[in-house]
């Protein structure tokens, strides 16, 4: 991709391409962002493209092209003039249609098959005034992935948006605070003081706990690292009904998403003293078991689905190796107030990909204790804590690019994420109600495509709701809105066990 231009252009070249971007122009990994917007009112095309003007396409990626130049091949971002009738797509459609969820299902996989034109800036909205279950209108934004990694972009979009209550104040973003060990500091304090005798033995105890800390890190990212190279070369997840067929990214994708009350996560999350993450990695351990509990029982004898999951029967295979790629942020958070300001070109704030990978197994089996899908997924988030496996795959991939050429790199990315079967990813979204150019915000169902998986799971946080999600390959998920189903069932059985025990009491 790339329009060419000559070494003597009179265009200014603004800055070459990062090594991850160069890889997410390869073919083999030909990526896009996709975010569905969900508006309370009709969606005015005129003040949306107003609202981009003074916003995101002041931001260089948003008003750049990739350009290829003649002397030495290399890509670079080149400023243009953007044109924002190219780029905002307002389709006519009968808003008395007898199904327009449906509808905007279809439309949105046929998005999929389409490419942006690299003549253009690598983005678009498209704006449907249709009245669906859950809005009055619906806004797709389409990012190619080279611009910069999902949680930068989808920040920035946020960036571009406004308090529904206060039309000049930016959204809030939930900032999850580190536990203060300031009581047991104190008292360690205190003891020093009244019995210096103890000095060198706090000294000790810190220090073995570094040690011990730095000791697990090492181990921990020494065997992520081996299980990385396995996953390159030759080891494979087994083959069920959620693994896509070779070559499942070139096929159209469809996105389906379902809300359901983050306050429900947040009882769970303060009742085991666990995270948000935690608690979604658990529900989706659940809902992917109880999935697949299902179709492997309709395979396997064709009885019906009550008997199959209501009954929890175990349909499922003694060894099922099912992994998901993580995709990790790994540099510092940027607030809302940085985006903003980069838009306005003022901010030295960093931009592009900067992710690295995390393979992480998803455990797949009926537990007695819906509890226990939490209790397991905390484990395997607290072990990847302690681990360097983002930042290496970051450097590792980097390196590739830089020595072998994006081609290379672009194989080895597909082949790891070929051999594993899903994509999982969460955002924190803002606490308050938001508007998008003056249209308040029902909901946000960002997603990504392009990649070798049948499979993605999104989390996306917004006010109170928690937005479940799923772009699927309907080859091989043929029943997407049934595995929502079952992602939202599962946290209501995670909740009512924590209920049921005692552990939780049901707000009123």
């Amino acid at each position: 991709m790339g329009k060419i231009i000559g070494g003597e252009s009179p265009i200014q070249v603004e800055e070459p391409l990062s090594p991850a971007a160069r890889l997410f122009q390869t073919r083999r990994f030909n990526c896009y962002i996709i975010a569905i917007i969900g508006c309370k009112i009709a969606i005015d095309s005129n003040v949306i493209k107003a609202g981009l003007e003074h916003t995101l396409i002041k931001h260089p990626r948003f008003s750049s092209l990739m350009v290829t130049n003649k002397t030495g091949g290399g890509m670079r971002w080149t400023p243009t003039k953007v044109n924002l009738e190219d780029h905002v797509i307002t389709p006519n459609v009968d808003a008395n249609m007898g199904s327009p969820d449906q509808f905007i299902e279809n439309y949105i996989s046929d998005v999929t098959k389409t490419s942006l034109d690299d003549c253009k800036p690598l983005w678009d909205i498209h704006i449907l005034n249709l009245k669906t279950s859950e809005a009055e209108s619906t806004a797709i934004f389409r990012f190619h992935h080279s611009i910069g990694d999902g949680m930068s972009i989808m920040s920035l979009v946020l960036a571009g948006t406004r308090k529904t209550s206060d039309p000049t104040a930016l959204p809030t973003i939930p900032i999850r605070k580190r536990k203060q060990s300031s009581n047991s500091n104190r008292f360690l304090v205190g003891l020093v003081f009244t019995q210096s005798g103890f000095l060198w033995l706090q000294g000790l105890v810190k220090l073995l706990s570094y040690l011990w800390f730095i000791l697990q890190v090492i181990c921990n990212t020494l065997v992520d690292v081996v299980m990385f190279i396995a996953t390159t070369t030759f080891l494979r997840d087994t083959k069920s009904p959620l693994k896509g067929a070779p070559k499942t990214e070139l096929n159209p994708k469809w996105f389906v998403h379902k809300t359901v009350s983050l306050d429900d996560i947040k009882l769970v999350k303060n009742a085991m003293h666990m995270t948000i993450n935690d608690v979604i990695l658990g529900v989706t351990e659940a809902g992917l078991s109880r999935y697949l509990n299902r179709r492997y029982g309709i395979a396997g004898d064709g009885d019906g689905e009550e008997d199959a999951a209501e009954q929890n029967r175990n349909n499922l295979p003694r060894k099922l190796r099912l992994r998901a790629a993580l995709i990790f942020n790994i540099r510092p958070s940027m607030a809302i107030e940085a985006l903003a300001d980069m838009m306005e070109r003022k901010s030295k704030t960093k931009w592009g990909n900067y992710i690295g990978f995390v393979l992480l197994p998803i455990t797949i089996a009926l537990r007695d204790d819906p509890l226990d899908y939490v209790r397991k997924a905390k484990a395997m988030v607290d072990r990847k804590k302690r681990s360097l496996e983002a930042k290496c795959t970051f450097l590792t991939a980097n390196i590739i690019v830089k020595l072998l050429g994006a081609k290379v790199a672009a194989a080895i990315s597909h082949r790891v994420v070929s051999n594993t079967t899903m994509s999982f990813s969460n955002m924190v979204g803002p606490a308050d109600e938001i508007s998008f150019y003056g249209h308040p915000m029902a909901y946000l169902a960002p997603s990504v495509y392009g990649h070798p998986h049948a499979l993605t799971v999104h989390f996306q946080s917004y006010m109170n709701m928690m937005t479940i999600s799923l772009g699927v390959d309907i080859e091989a998920v043929p029943d997407p809105h049934q595995l929502c189903n079952d992602l939202a069932e599962s946290l209501k059985l995670i909740k009512d066990a924590a209920i049921k025990t005692g552990i939780a009491k049901e707000s009123v």
